[in-house]
This record gives structure tokens, sequence and C-alpha cells, in this order.
């Protein structure tokens, strides 16, 4: 049976702005019907890291908080520490990150959570008895909210190939020990011919996990944590991940988190992807390049599978920008997702969710 995703262009008109249409896309989702009156609903978002400018406004975030409040519930802002070196590695930088990206209070009328606490060690295990996991930890706020709203900016991914409402729920929500857990089989390597030694790889590691040995980088496996933040950061394409069966396990892995996450709450939980100034890589950088596509709308639905299913069909049916990084795939209908990381599968991830019942890749859009 396919799934609903609601599709909302970036036309406007003086009888609806954009503002409007989040709101029709809210009403067509039936949010009112999942965030029972006086629920605490987590809305899962990513604040943007100091530098990058590519996170959802929030001016879009307010509207959706002021229709959660329009349903009698109690909506909340909440995002969790990165594993990284970073504007958002602890609770107190992370918020004043997120204030400084225009997230305070008067702007987007809801308190701003940092869910698995001061350093990220607030969690709570949740019971999945999957392939990977017999249990996952989950930022504690998010666990024990009653509701969650899933709003992603859907782009590129150097690990899963894009990022869209499952990376958003799997790592967004995990805790430190959870994202450590789905990491662990991605340990990157140096290719020694091409390490200039410039120890920027060292200053962005922040598990002590690289070394200068003469001359040249080298990572500790016992200390590497798999994040992936030196592969992105080497300016020489030193660092690269040792592609066999790494990637496939970390997207296995971030779903059968996503199952975790929205455990008890398989009714009480929406998902909209922002599919604008969809950049080429993740938010966690200080930076983001340019689009690789034009902006092409926002989505809902009540699917996590069906929304990234179509958010990625989308973009790929979408001709793509020749003043992008993208050197190929430019065509509608090419896949700019392999154009940008060749030996990423991202449908894997697609493939695992719908095979645990996480939803369906088989989806209708409805125009709003």
């Amino acid at each position: 049976m396919k799934s609903i995703v609601y599709f909302a262009d970036l036309r406007t008109s003086p009888r609806k702005n954009l503002l409007g249409k989040i709101g029709s896309l809210l009403d067509a989702v039936g949010l009112a019907d999942r965030v029972r009156k006086d629920a605490l609903v987590a809305v899962k978002l990513h604040f943007g890291e100091a530098g990058n400018t590519a996170y959802i406004r929030p001016i879009f975030i307010r509207k959706i908080i002021d229709s959660i409040r329009e349903a009698g519930a109690n909506p909340f802002l909440t995002d969790t520490n990165t594993l990284y070196v970073g504007s958002r590695s602890n609770s107190v930088d992370h918020i004043r990150t997120a204030i400084q990206n225009g997230f305070a209070y008067p702007v987007v009328n809801a308190p701003l959570i940092v869910a698995d606490g001061l350093r990220g060690a607030s969690e709570t295990a949740v019971t999945i008895n999957m392939k990977h996991f017999d249990q996952v930890y989950i930022a504690s706020d998010i666990a024990r909210a009653d509701a969650i709203v899933s709003v992603a900016h859907f782009k590129g991914h150097e690990l899963s190939g894009f990022g869209g409402t499952i990376k958003n729920l799997g790592m967004g929500c995990a805790s430190r020990r959870g994202k450590l857990a789905q990491h662990s089989t991605v340990t990157p390597k140096v290719k020694r011919k091409k390490c200039a030694g410039c120890g920027r790889c060292m200053t962005y590691c922040a598990h002590n996990a690289i070394s200068m040995v003469d001359g040249k980088a080298k990572i500790d496996p016992e200390k590497c944590v798999g994040c992936g933040e030196c592969i992105i950061v080497c300016p020489n394409l030193a660092i690269q991940i040792r592609w066999n069966q790494t990637v496939p396990v970390f997207m296995e892995n971030l779903v059968e988190y996503t199952a975790g996450v929205l455990k008890g709450k398989k009714n009480a939980a929406v998902f909209l992807n922002f599919i604008t100034q969809v950049s080429p890589a993740c938010d966690c950088y200080p930076y983001n390049d340019a689009p690789i596509v034009p902006d092409i709308g926002i989505v809902a639905s009540n699917d996590p599978v069906a929304i990234d299913q179509a958010s990625a069909d989308l973009v790929n049916e979408a001709e793509g920008l020749k003043s992008s990084s993208l050197t190929k795939n430019f065509e509608p209908g090419k896949d700019k997702f392999r154009a940008l990381y060749p030996k990423v599968d991202w449908e894997i991830q697609l493939k695992y969710a719908q095979q645990i019942g996480l939803g369906t890749r088989d989806y209708e859009i409805v125009r709003i």
C-alpha cells in the first residue's frame, strides 16, 4: 500500500504565502490528531553549526511551533550534542549557537532543550532486538517526549549519500554513546602519498585519534570513533573511508536507531523535509557549499521511509546546477547523490528501513 507524501512547491501568492503552505502541509498530515492536548512535543531539527547557513530558517520553525500550540500541545525545539569538535559539542555552546543562528525564544516561541544533557550522557535505553542492536541509546528528553515532529533539511551526506528524516532521527536523536555505536564500523584510512602533513585533521579530531608520524597523519583505530570529521576537513583528500562493509552497516545502524526513536510513537510522529538549499554535505560543518539543484519545495508525511524516498527522487529529477560541486549527472533523472559520493549506495538505508517495517518506499505525492 502506498504512503502519502504531501508536497508544497515554493510558489506563493497574495492569498497564500509560504508560511500558509507549511500550515496546509501540517493540516494534511493530521498534526492535530497526532499531538494530543497537553502533550510534550519534541520538534527535532538541526540548529546549524556556527558558520553554516543552510539550516532551516527559524521563521519556518515558528510556524510549526504555532501549529502545535494551536493543537493544544506543548512543543520544545531540540537536538543532541555532536561527537566532533565544533560549536555544538556541549549544551552550553549548542544553545548559544542556536540562539546566534536565530532560534531565540522570541523568534520561535518555544524553549530550546538539548535532549542528551550537558555533555551527551543523558540517555534512555530502548529495546529493539534487531540485526545489529538489541538496545539503542536515545537522548532522554526525546525518548520521554509524548510526540515528535522531525523537521529535516534535505541535503547530501558523505556517509549515507543523503541526509533527511532517517538521518535527522537516527543519528540526531542518539546520545553520545548511541552515536559512537552507529559509527563504530566506519574507520578512515590515510593515503600517505596525498597527505601533506598539515595537521588540520588533528585539530578537528575530538578523540585524539590522529598523530603525525614521519610528517604524515596516522589514525589510531583504538581511539577512532568513526565520526568522519577528518575525511571532510582534509584539504588534500588524503583521508578516506574503507569502502568495504563499513558504510552499509553504518546505514543499517542508522535505521535501527530511527526505529528506536519512533518506538511507541508510531501514531504520534510527523515528518517534514525542506528540500531547499540542497548542499552537498552535512550541516555539521562550519560552512555549506553551493546547492546542487534549485530549491524544490517542502514535503510532509507520516511515513519516514516514503518521505526520504520521495525527497531523493525529487532531487534526482531536478536539473543539476553546474555552479555546484557536481561534476556529472546534471541531467534530470540522473542520480545526484551518486555523483557526489560514487561509492555510497544511498538506497541501502531505505531498503533496510522498509525491510524492518519502518515504512514503505512506495509512495504517492499529493500536491498542496
